[in-house]
Parts: structure tokens; sequence; C-alpha cells
């Protein structure tokens, strides 16, 4: 019973993770853009803790990963995108940007979770491109160069140093 729950918490903080980029994209899509920025930041918390917990408890698990992938896509990938055409002045270079942030975000994410490295990231993390973006959307600032920026360090062969 102990392990069972042992096992629970950290995808529990995943979850967390999770649900405060679904309610970022809610109140983007009602107008709170603060709230929303601030929402994918406490999206950070969550996911800087999940993995943590889950490595002190030694409870890592597939499904772990997995779950805390599919939040980040979420969390880091579209909740920014859409925050950040919510704010942007309409143009072909906004939608190939709001486009590609989150697709990119997929694509790192799925080829770290097929090859795994350890003490670096082959990319730029996707929690590390969707934090600049959220900053961006808190001062309802918007730049498609650096959303598009952003997009392809996710998918670039630099190697950036684990935290």
């Amino acid at each position: 019973m102990l392990r069972q729950l042992a096992n629970a918490v950290p995808n529990l903080f995943t979850m967390g993770n999770l649900l405060c980029g679904v309610l970022s994209i809610t109140c983007n899509v009602s107008g709170f853009f603060k709230i929303a920025s601030i929402l994918i930041f406490f999206s950070a918390i969550f996911d800087f803790l999940d993995g943590r917990i889950a490595r002190r408890l030694k409870v890592n698990s597939e499904l772990g990963v997995q779950l805390d992938s599919l939040a980040d896509i979420v969390s880091f990938g579209v909740a920014p995108a859409l925050l950040f055409h919510t704010i942007a002045t309409p143009s072909i270079l906004t939608s190939l940007s709001f486009i590609l942030f989150p697709i990119m975000g997929a694509l790192r994410l799925a080829r770290f979770n097929v090859k795994p490295t350890v003490g670096y990231f082959i990319g730029l993390p996707i929690p590390a491109a969707g934090l600049p973006l959220a900053v961006m959307g808190f001062f309802s600032y918007s730049n498609a160069w650096v959303t598009l920026l952003l997009a392809l360090l996710m998918v670039s062969p630099i190697r950036f140093k684990k935290l």
C-alpha cells in the first residue's frame, strides 16, 4: 500500500503540471493573459518537482516518463504558443511560428524519450523554450522571430547541460 502511494506521488505532480497548462489555455481564451502566463510558471514548478520526487522515492516508471512528456507538450508547447498567437499581430510569420512551436516541442520530447541522454540534452528542453514565451506573454509582448528561433533550438543538435 505504501509503495503504491509512493508510485502515485510523482504522477500527481505531473498532473499538476498538466492542470496548470490546461488552465493557462482556458485563461488565455478568456482574455486573462497575465494569469495564463503565471500558470505556465506554476507548470514549471510542478515539472521540476515531479522528476526529482520520483528519483528521491526511487519510483521512476515508463508511465511517468510518458505522462510527463504529454503534460509538457500542453504546458510548454501548446499553452505558450497559444498565448503568443493571441497577443501577436497576425501575419504569415506569426502563424508559422504558432504552428511550428508545439510541433517542434513534441518532436524534441519524442526524440528524448526514444534516446535519453545523461548529463545533457540534445536540443533546447521544451520548458526552457516555453518559459520565455510565458515571460513575453506576461508583459503582453510577442515576437515571431524569437518564437521561431526557440522552436528551431528545440530540434537543433546543440547540447544543453542538464540542471
